[in-house]
């Protein structure tokens, strides 16, 4: 896996978290919107009932947010990425893509998208992720989406056995032809936004990404909001 890093976004209100350092969102992005904030490197769970949009908002560009979902009648059918990829013969995740469950039942279909790169093959990090893929952390503590998943979705009685791979909004990933996967900076910018429609009632966690890599050096907040 290579994991590239161009410059890190300038700004004169950086401050550091306790996995590294984040940046302050610029204002004049939300449009009026009501948005719920998750700070860097934290995560959060709810429920999501059918018909419900999930707005995802990246307030300050190039920050990833960690999806995943359990059906809310029974905790052991959860958000498959292998079906979502297997059923639509394809990777990209975008408008109108529909997301299924281990038992091929739709979850979430994808109403509007402003960014287009999103991910779907790697799973969430966690405390082994920055052991095994950042040396330079020395085995030391570090927030990770598995934990903050985990953690969260515990309150709805999601077992962290049953936390998959997630989906990766605004993650910039790419392949080889020869299968090696790289990790580019997310494309995303100040205010682009993945909306979901429930399509079954959900038990949702969502993070604000803990791993600097994967969001260009710098871990930054997500934004949300829930309609209907």
């Amino acid at each position: 896996m290579t994991i590239s890093q161009d410059a890190r976004p300038s700004t004169t209100d950086r401050h550091f978290g306790p996995g590294g350092p984040v940046v302050q969102p610029p204002g004049g992005y939300r449009d009026g919107m009501t948005l719920t904030r998750i700070a860097p490197q934290t995560g959060t769970a709810f429920l999501l009932r059918a018909g419900q949009r999930l707005t995802v908002v990246d307030p300050t560009g190039e920050q990833v947010s960690d999806f995943f979902a359990v059906m809310d009648d029974d905790r052991d059918e959860w958000l498959s990425s292998g079906r979502t990829i297997d059923y639509a013969n394809s990777t990209a995740v975008t408008t109108g893509s529909v997301l299924y469950s281990n038992r091929s039942r739709p979850m979430a279909t994808v109403v509007e998208d402003t960014c287009g790169h999103h991910d779907l093959l790697l799973t969430p990090c966690s405390q082994q992720t920055f052991d095994l893929l950042y040396p330079e952390f020395e085995g030391a503590y570090h927030p990770s989406c598995f934990e903050n998943l985990a953690t969260t979705m515990a309150d709805f009685g999601v077992d962290p056995d049953r936390i998959s791979t997630t989906l990766n909004i605004f993650m910039n990933v790419w392949t080889e032809r020869n299968g090696e996967l790289h990790i580019d900076p997310p494309t995303s910018r100040a205010g682009d936004r993945f909306v979901l429609r429930a399509e079954a009632d959900l038990v949702v966690g969502l993070t604000a990404c803990s791993a600097e890599k994967s969001n260009n050096g710098v871990c930054k907040p997500i934004d949300y909001r829930i309609d209907g």
